[in-house]
């Protein structure tokens, strides 16, 4: 791998809330980066965001960007709609993507990225927090030696209270956004796909393939709206490759906030509690362990800074295009079976 005298060189594509709160703070705080470009094609999102962090560069066409500055690697903070094409783009230039989740609102397109990156020798980091956890990574290690046997059955839930940004109000007024919220784009099925699906049950999704390892392969899904533009609460039902059960649920009108993830296996199993930050394994025989408590700060940021050590040559994704991948499948066969009123969809079925 390259490693660089200088710093990687680092641009924006979307300066929508998660950039502006997230992404490009992240940036401007790595001595390893450099904010090489902001590009939006909302010029108002796009001088505010600039403005606010100091970035002379600023583009309106990604494409003329990717031309003039070649940077190292590239945030993709678009809408869920345009992920693709926009990383595709990137890859196609020669830069390191960070795609933010979900990675691409169809599985062939998670592919055909996939497939882009290898032949190019790029680096696909998917922005899912949650697998940077320590916790998250010790049981992805442990599941990965087999050490608890065969999965048989997965557990996972994300409910969140974020309601209003699905029916299109962002809570501006509120003062809870460094320079902008997203305004009704949550609402708008044309640019997020889906509603707590594509907005929150992606994160439940990412971890459960991160730390099992495993692929869907047939699905069945309900979901419903309560009178809102997209989906508000989904139940995912899925069978997995080599034959392990599990369950996939969530709500974004929750009243206690809650993500765990739950992994049953022949000789053992686990427990991860996201949002209290412990973690339970069962080993055969029914010994105990809990997982320490890890000091962990700052994990929004994590995606971004891996991004700049895969740019500078000194770290490989730690949260690849596999999971994000494996967590396009997974949504678009949910979303499919719902509009079947619950029929089986075969993952093979997206790529036909």
């Amino acid at each position: 791998m390259k490693r660089f005298g200088r710093p990687a060189r680092i641009a924006v594509v979307g300066t929508g809330w998660w950039a502006t709160q997230t992404h490009i703070p992240a940036l401007r705080d790595l001595p390893a980066a450099e904010i090489a470009a902001l590009c939006d094609v909302d010029a108002r999102k796009l001088r505010a965001a600039a403005d606010a962090y100091g970035v002379d560069q600023t583009y309106a066409d990604h494409r003329e960007m990717l031309a003039s500055e070649r940077p190292d690697a590239v945030v993709v903070a678009t809408t869920h709609a345009t992920h693709f094409a926009v990383a595709d783009d990137c890859l196609a230039a020669g830069a390191h993507v960070l795609i933010e989740k979900p990675m691409t609102l169809r599985a062939a397109d998670a592919r055909a990225l996939t497939k882009r990156a290898a032949q190019a020798g790029l680096q696909i980091v998917t922005g899912y927090p949650a697998n940077y956890r320590a916790h998250a990574r010790v049981a992805a290690a442990l599941l990965s030696s087999g050490a608890l046997g065969p999965i048989q059955c997965v557990q996972t839930t994300f409910n969140s209270y974020c309601i209003d940004l699905l029916a299109g109000h962002d809570r501006t007024a509120q003062g809870v956004y460094p320079v902008h919220g997203p305004g009704d784009v949550y609402s708008r099925v044309e640019q997020s796909g889906g509603g707590h699906g594509h907005l929150q049950l992606t994160h439940a999704a990412g971890l459960l393939f991160f730390v099992t390892g495993l692929r869907a392969a047939l699905v069945q899904a309900r979901t419903a709206r309560f009178g809102l533009p997209v989906d508000l609460v989904d139940t995912v039902l899925v069978e997995f490759e080599g034959g392990a059960l599990g369950s996939v649920s969530g709500t974004s009108n929750a009243f206690v906030p809650e993500h765990r993830l739950v992994v049953g296996c022949a000789d053992g199993g686990l427990e991860i509690d996201l949002f209290a930050g412990t973690t339970r394994i069962r080993r055969k025989g029914g010994e105990m362990e809990s997982l320490p408590a890890a000091e962990e700060r700052d994990l929004a940021r994590a995606p971004v800074n891996n991004l700049v050590g895969v740019a500078l040559g000194s770290e490989l994704p730690i949260s690849g295009h596999e999971p994000g991948w494996r967590a396009v499948e997974l949504l678009e066969a949910s979303y499919r079976s719902a509009a079947a009123s619950g029929r089986a969809t075969a993952v093979r079925e997206l790529y036909a």
